[in-house]
């Protein structure tokens, strides 16, 4: 099926089709960040919170949010006319990570969206797509109560490797959403001309 735009007089053309994975804890804003920017209405998995679940569910920090993603989220943003992207937005919850790796199959790369008020609830998939040479970025999601902190900063918190990007942004506005994914493109791009390269040398 060819979905991208055309103009009279030329041929259609079929874009190229990526899979981004869009991680982090807990409440970080991924089901926000899916449907900031995408041109179509997201698929949405969300469950009500329930009182069964409590023990297993932990709020602190993000008292208010009342539902929960219990397999993924998905949208598709167009960036260009050749180049398409499909997001994945995975459950934050440890219960729900053997979803994870069917999510992951053939992805280009992946968003870990932080929160600094709690940093610490991105640390294990900022170590699943590690483990698995995934290229990531980090996006720091600029909540309007939690203290700004430059991205070296964030970087050292999370002992990051020094190619690995850190992007300050807002979940819930479409423009800060699309230089994150754009960041995502550029960073998987540059990880694969490097692994070639060190593959034919």
């Amino acid at each position: 099926m060819i979905l991208g735009r055309t103009e009279r007089g030329k041929p259609p053309v079929e874009p190229v089709t990526l899979k981004i994975l869009v991680a982090g804890g807990f409440g970080v804003g991924k089901t926000t960040c899916v449907g900031a920017v995408s041109e179509i209405k997201p698929l949405r998995t969300e469950e009500v919170l329930t009182e069964a679940g409590r023990p297993f569910d932990d709020t602190s920090g993000v008292e208010s949010k009342s539902t929960t993603t219990v397999a993924m989220d998905f949208g598709r943003i167009t960036l260009r006319e050749d180049l398409v992207l499909y997001l994945f937005g995975t459950p934050g919850q440890d219960r729900f990570w053997f979803l994870w790796d069917e999510l992951a199959t053939g992805a280009l790369g992946a968003v870990v969206l932080a929160d600094t008020r709690r940093l610490e609830d991105c640390f294990a998939a900022v170590d699943y797509f590690e483990r698995r040479s995934i290229p990531f970025v980090i996006g720091v999601n600029c909540f309007d109560d939690a203290s700004r902190y430059p991205a070296e900063t964030v970087r050292r918190a999370l002992d990051l490797d020094p190619d690995v990007p850190v992007v300050l942004c807002d979940a819930r506005q479409r423009e800060s959403v699309k230089e994150v994914l754009v960041a995502v493109v550029r960073h998987a791009m540059a990880y694969a001309a490097e692994h070639r390269q060190a593959v034919t040398t």
